[in-house]
């Protein structure tokens, strides 16, 4: 009998253990989740699912295919650092929108063809340039472009106070849709040789300051699309109360005659584009402006 009893008495106390061993565990486990859910939510915090994949082969100064990858694109780009590069040290920054025949899919490098990446560098010796490669002239590669500026600006060591961007033939109504969504980027805008595709209402709100060039007779534009621009919205600019003296320090509108690119020895105006890149007025209004 005794027996019997010492026996309920050892498979009690067992039974004991086990539960007290069962909720210690549990919540251990609970513990270690919870722990766990706070150090992830931590890392999305300070972690973007963004990310920069860097190229290896360089041309003229710039890093050739580098990718930014986000949940939505590919967006290509290719980079030109200040000499003795210091990440600790603030930069200026330059965005560059070529033309067609700069777009992604023409190959690798193509938009580096152009000079306004290469004359940039004359006025600002501390600035990063970035060449976008992106893949059309519209929606998609304006959201684009948001989306790289987005990234330097918050992921590099930026001077917010000098941040430039210019588009090219396509890659300036690229330009004037990414202004019609988020001018406040930028300290200033190059518009070259294109048409107006952006909400000027947006753009006339945040005062970002625009130079527009084009060739009176442009053999792809035109010139009438860039006046109607210029014209509305130095309107906007009106009605807002603004003087004359005070738009002009926002807004220029610079319309070259057809003797000013037979001078330079070309006969199409468009094709001509690439020569405001060597006129110190225009590259100097753009690269001195600061916020």
């Amino acid at each position: 009998m005794k027996k019997i009893i010492l026996l309920i008495v050892v498979i009690v106390i067992l039974v004991i253990i086990g539960i007290f061993t069962i909720n210690n565990n549990s919540n251990n486990s609970e513990e270690t989740l919870q722990q766990g859910n706070i150090e992830n939510k931590e890392n999305k915090i300070t972690t973007s699912n963004e990310y920069i994949r860097e190229g290896s082969e360089e041309h003229r100064g710039f890093i050739l295919d580098n990718t930014l990858i986000t949940t939505n694109s590919e967006i290509h780009f290719n980079i030109h650092y200040p000499e003795n590069f210091d990440k600790t040290k603030q930069y200026a920054i330059y965005f560059a929108n070529p033309g067609w025949e700069g777009l992604y899919f023409q190959g690798v490098g193509k938009d580096l063809g152009e000079p306004y990446v290469y004359e940039a560098q004359k006025y600002n010796k501390d600035m990063i340039i970035v060449s976008t490669q992106l893949n059309d002239w519209g929606e998609q590669s304006a959201n684009d472009c948001i989306a790289l500026v987005e990234y330097f600006l918050q992921n590099y060591n930026i001077d917010k106070s000098k941040v430039y961007i210019s588009g090219l033939s396509g890659g300036g109504e690229t330009l004037s849709i990414v202004l019609g969504k988020r001018p406040e980027l930028f300290t200033s805008a190059l518009y070259i040789s294109s048409q107006w595709d952006g909400n000027l209402e947006t753009l006339s709100k945040a005062k970002t300051p625009l130079y527009m060039v084009i060739g009176e007779n442009d053999s792809y534009y035109g010139s009438t699309k860039t006046k109607n621009a210029y014209n509305n919205l130095h309107k906007l600019y009106e009605e807002q109360g603004m003087s004359d003296e005070e738009i002009d320090k926002l807004l220029v509108l610079n319309v070259k005659e057809h003797e000013y690119f037979t001078s330079k020895g070309y006969s199409d105006e468009h094709a001509g584009c690439g020569l405001f890149a060597y006129e110190e007025n225009i590259m100097n209004w753009i690269f001195s402006k600061s916020k």
